[in-house]
């Protein structure tokens, strides 16, 4: 798949991961605006969970897809906030390879970018 705007890499990602979720047995809530840190709500046998989902087209230079866990904006440009300062359960990443990622987040200690390496492949998944 190749993303042609952002708007279509979000979307992307956030229809894949509600897909995984409700094959895999998932209530699925989603949130009415974005102002909250999480992009995705997740109830399995009563426990809630928070995910933020997030889609890449981006490799580095060795062909390694990395997915940025910094947002930046306001009137300056500058990170307002990064992944690891949020209060979200999961990452769900989603690849233009269709390949998908549902990682903990307290199993990430990157403050800007992620690199989809064997580190994290025991964190992938499929439907």
């Amino acid at each position: 798949m190749n993303f042609k705007t952002n708007k279509e890499k979000g979307n992307s990602g956030l229809g894949m991961a509600i897909a995984y979720f409700t094959t895999n047995g998932y209530v699925v809530s989603i949130p009415l605006n974005d102002t909250q840190d999480y992009d995705l709500v997740i109830e399995k046998d009563g426990n809630l969970k928070m995910v933020q989902v997030k889609s890449t087209g981006c490799k580095t230079i060795n062909g390694t897809y990395q997915v940025a866990l910094k947002s930046c904006g306001g009137t300056n440009g500058g990170t307002y906030k990064t992944l690891i300062d949020t209060k979200i359960d999961f990452l769900f990443v989603l690849n233009e390879r269709l390949e998908m990622y549902l990682i903990p987040k307290d199993k990430i200690s990157n403050k800007s970018t992620l690199t989809l390496c064997d580190k994290y492949k025991e964190y992938r998944v499929k439907i």
